[in-house]
């Protein structure tokens, strides 16, 4: 049996485990950055004679992990694609071969 098949569903395999890395890598809002971020919010309302509230920035932070989901539910959807794929195209050779 050509192992070429096989080698695509393990590279397919390995490009959805580096998708979902890099996704979550790539979170807007990085969890150590969220004191900074609070700090900028709260100096930001300052400047604008506002009052900082911490319903308006859950708010914010809210919007961004929502936004970070989006990104990394996308790319696990597409990365999964791709497995399947490849998973059926080794399963079609092996029909190929054994039939």
């Amino acid at each position: 049996m050509n192992n070429s098949e096989y080698n695509k569903a393990e590279n397919a395999v390995n490009n959805t485990e580096n998708s979902l890395k890099n996704a979550a890598d790539n979170v807007k809002w990085k969890v150590e950055e969220l004191a900074d971020r609070a700090k900028d919010y709260i100096n930001e309302k300052r400047a604008n004679d506002e009052e900082a509230q911490q319903e308006d920035w859950l708010d914010r932070v809210k919007n961004n992990v929502s936004d970070a989901w989006d990104d990394i539910k996308d790319k696990a959807n597409d990365a999964w694609e791709k497995t399947k794929d490849a998973a059926e195209d080794v399963k079609a050779e092996w029909n190929k071969k054994t039939n």
